[in-house]
């Protein structure tokens, strides 16, 4: 994952927070967030059920794309993981090709930067 400035824009931060947010409220692996073309947000935590399992990223991307989004601005991911789910990855590049991912630590702490 490229590293990236850990300086990122208030609505940026505001994903990560969001995202943050997810994943504790519910004690999940993952949290994230999604911005779309209009300003609006989506945020989701990772779903393991023995019939239904659905990372955080693909379930933010599914709302904001259920909700009528055709771009998403920019995601953010929050998890353990050293490297960003490649399901949650695709799912972000099927409406947004080229936007940031960012993806931090649970503490908040910015890891990197996906833009490919």
């Amino acid at each position: 994952m490229p590293e990236t400035d850990t300086a990122l824009s208030a609505e940026d931060t505001k994903l990560v927070t969001l995202a943050r947010s997810a994943r504790a409220r519910v004690g999940a692996a993952e949290g994230a967030a999604v911005r779309d073309q209009d300003g609006r947000t989506y945020a989701a935590a990772t779903v393991a059920l023995p019939s239904l399992s659905v990372s955080a990223l693909q379930l933010a991307v599914a709302s904001a794309a259920s909700s009528g989004a055709t771009l998403i601005e920019a995601a953010a991911v929050v998890t353990e993981a050293a490297e960003l789910e490649n399901e949650g990855h695709a799912a972000v590049r099927d409406l947004a090709p080229t936007s940031p991912i960012h993806v931090a630590d649970p503490t908040g702490a910015l890891r990197g930067t996906v833009t490919a």
